[in-house]
Parts: structure tokens; sequence; C-alpha cells
């Protein structure tokens, strides 16, 4: 359970990092390619597998992390796209309702169980994220680009089907901090290369700033998928367990810190999220 915990912190500091690039207006590209570096770095500090390129490219996860990389810094950026044009809270019910897709894929490609139990706090969970997400100042769907929202929530519950497909099948115990380096590096390779191409067009302007804040997001990055890795090895969880509570939790603590600390408003609907959040989250638990 202490794996879950620090998962879900991590996840919600990503959330706040964000929040603070957005408001001292950090270029949030460049922060976040630094912080797939960053991350790269931390998870190479952290394993205690040798780091060799053949050995890596060799491994039996090589190519899920190949997939992985390329998922992570493009919905990265659909993410960004989706608050800014659809608004916020689109992006984060968008995100976060993902849950079902691998709650879906545990349930057939592991048999996990459905009680009846389970299954009331698994809806409860989707409509706890609806209402602690949804604000009364927050932007009308833009239906012109309805297509990222869509995008955003399949992509969101495709990595984390996949993450714990590949964990699942091909990754040690002891292998997870170099698949999660492995991971962050491809995503970063990717950011590098979209730079470049800014550079060459001339419209790249460098924020010194972006370096400080990608170095502290891609330190909280890689734990977050750490401890979610690790959360998902513990055997008497399953993942449609582990998925719920992590996603309900993060939106849940998300909106607190937001009203403690960024003076953001909450309506009746959004305390009746977080009560259903709670709720949902000791049945799953107790299931």
């Amino acid at each position: 359970m202490i794996y879950l915990l620090l998962s879900v912190l991590a996840s919600t500091l990503i959330f706040v990092i964000f929040t603070l690039l957005g408001k001292y207006k950090i270029n949030t590209l460049q922060a976040i390619v630094v912080n797939y570096f960053t991350a790269f770095a931390t998870g190479v500090l952290s394993s205690k597998e040798s780091l060799s390129v053949t050995e890596v490219i060799n491994k039996d996860w090589f190519y899920g992390a190949l997939f992985l990389g390329f998922l992570f810094i493009a919905i990265f950026n659909v993410m960004a796209l989706t608050a800014q044009r659809n608004g916020l809270s689109v992006a984060s019910v968008a995100s976060k309702m993902s849950v079902v897709i691998p709650i879906i894929f545990g349930l057939y490609a592991y048999n996990e169980s459905l009680s009846f139990i389970k299954t009331i706090g698994i809806l409860l969970a989707l409509f706890a994220v609806y209402l602690t997400s949804v604000k009364a100042n927050s932007a009308k769907m833009n239906f012109k680009n309805l297509w990222l929202p869509v995008l955003l929530f399949f992509g969101s519950g495709i990595i984390d089907t996949s993450i714990k497909f590949i964990e699942t099948t091909y990754v040690s115990e002891n292998g997870i901090p170099l698949f999660s380096a492995t991971i962050f590096s491809i995503a970063g390779t990717i950011g590098i290369v979209i730079l470049s191409a800014k550079a060459i067009k001339g419209t790249l302007k460098l924020d010194y700033r972006s370096l400080l804040g990608g170095v502290i997001l891609g330190i909280v990055n890689y734990y977050s998928i750490y401890m979610l890795l690790k959360a998902l090895q513990v055997e008497r969880f399953e993942s449609s367990s582990i998925f719920t509570i992590n996603n309900v939790a993060i939106v849940m603590l998300s909106t607190l810190i937001g009203l403690a600390f960024f003076k953001e408003k909450l309506s009746i609907k959004n305390w009746f999220g977080i009560a259903t959040a709670i709720l949902s989250i000791v049945l799953v638990t107790l299931a």
C-alpha cells in the first residue's frame, strides 16, 4: 500500500508542477524534454543492473519501452493542448476516466475478480472523477476540438494498460528502474528532435528557467512511474483495484491542493465528488 500512496503523491505533484510552470510562464515543452532526461538519469542511478545499450536493446521489454516512449511525449502534449483548447477540467476528466481501459483489460486478460462491491466501487470512482474535476468556472466544451479529449482518453488508457502488460510479462522485479529509464530516454530523445526542428525553423527560444522546472518534474515523474510499477507487483492487489484507487486518489488530492494552495473554489458538486471518491476507494479496497 505504501507504493500506491507514494505513486499518488508523486503523480499529484506532477499536476502541481505543471500548474506552477503555467503560472510563471515557463516553457512547458522545454521543461518536459529536460524532465525526461532527468527521469532517465534518476532511473540509471537507481538501477542495480549494468547499463549497456546493446543489453538494453536485447531486453524482452525494449520494444514495449520504445512504444511507451513515443506515447509518453505524445500524450503529454495532447494533455497540454486539451487543457488549453477545451479547459483544464475536460483534460482532467478525459485522462482519469481512461482508467476504465486498464480495468477492463485486467478483468479480461488476467481473470481478475469483479464482485458486486467492486463493481459499485469502480462505477462510483468514475462518477467521483467527473464530479471532482468539473469546475463552475471551467471552459465550455469546444466541440471543434473534441478529438483532443478523445485522443487523450484512449492514449492515457493505452499507456496504463501497456505498463501493466509489459511489467507483468517481461520486467523482472529488479528491472523496473532500467525499464523506466529506457522509456524516459526514448521520450526525451523524441523531444530533442522536436526542439531541433524548431531551432532549424528559427522558432526556438530557450527558456533557461525550464531547466530547473524540468529537473524537479523529472525526479517526481520517475518516481510516479516507479512506485506505480512496484504497486502493480504486489500480488494481493489486482490491477483493476490499483488503477481505480490510484486515479481517483490523484484527482481527489489534486482538487484539495488546488483549494488549499491555489485558491480554487469548490462547488457543492466538487465536495460531493470528494466524498464519493473516498467511498469508492474504501469499497474497492475492501473488495
